[in-house]
């Protein structure tokens, strides 16, 4: 997937989560739809929790990525082969690691402050990608808890696919 098109489809996950975290009624924002899973405000958290990493890695310069994680190895994943991966971690029983796990939200909180909160932390990632070049995707590596290292276009694809997977998530699980 080419810059352009990664740009512009987390742009529209972002949207479509956005749009679906405002259609959810208060009383139900802060409560959890199961039993040990988050709540929607959880969800928005960890999704601005595991962002943030992303925002000071792409404000590196490329060396600095470079002496922390090393280079590629190997050719580079696509889409479907870093989702691929990730449903396989997760149901091998991957689950996030300490620091993206939320803590409970006050339920008298407005929603509406988490929910600028994770549009304003993607925006900001979205404007972080633009200092960088399609040869330079493919070029440094990144750490993901549970993927290990990628290539800087597969930790795009992957944060596409994981703000879709967490909408995708609570549409589910707040219909039944």
């Amino acid at each position: 997937m080419d810059k352009a098109k990664i740009i512009y489809n987390l742009e529209q996950e972002v949207l479509l989560t956005t749009a679906f975290f405002r259609s959810i009624p208060k009383e139900k924002f802060f409560t959890p739809p199961l039993p040990e899973t988050w709540s929607p405000a959880g969800n928005a958290r960890h999704l601005v929790l595991s962002v943030r990493p992303l925002l000071i890695a792409f404000s590196l310069p490329g060396l600095i990525l470079r002496v922390l994680f090393g280079k590629p190895n190997r050719p580079g994943r696509t889409f479907d082969q870093v989702v691929e991966k990730y449903k396989s971690k997760l149901a091998a029983g991957g689950r996030a690691t300490a620091a993206f796990i939320p803590k409970a939200e006050q339920a008298d909180m407005d929603p509406e402050i988490l929910i600028q909160q994770f549009t304003a932390a993607y925006h900001r990632f979205g404007r972080k990608l633009t200092g960088w070049s399609e040869h330079q995707l493919d070029q440094y590596l990144l750490p993901h808890p549970l993927l290990g290292k990628l290539t800087l276009r597969e930790m795009l694809c992957f944060t596409i696919h994981h703000v879709a997977h967490h909408r995708e998530l609570l549409v589910s699980r707040l219909k039944g």
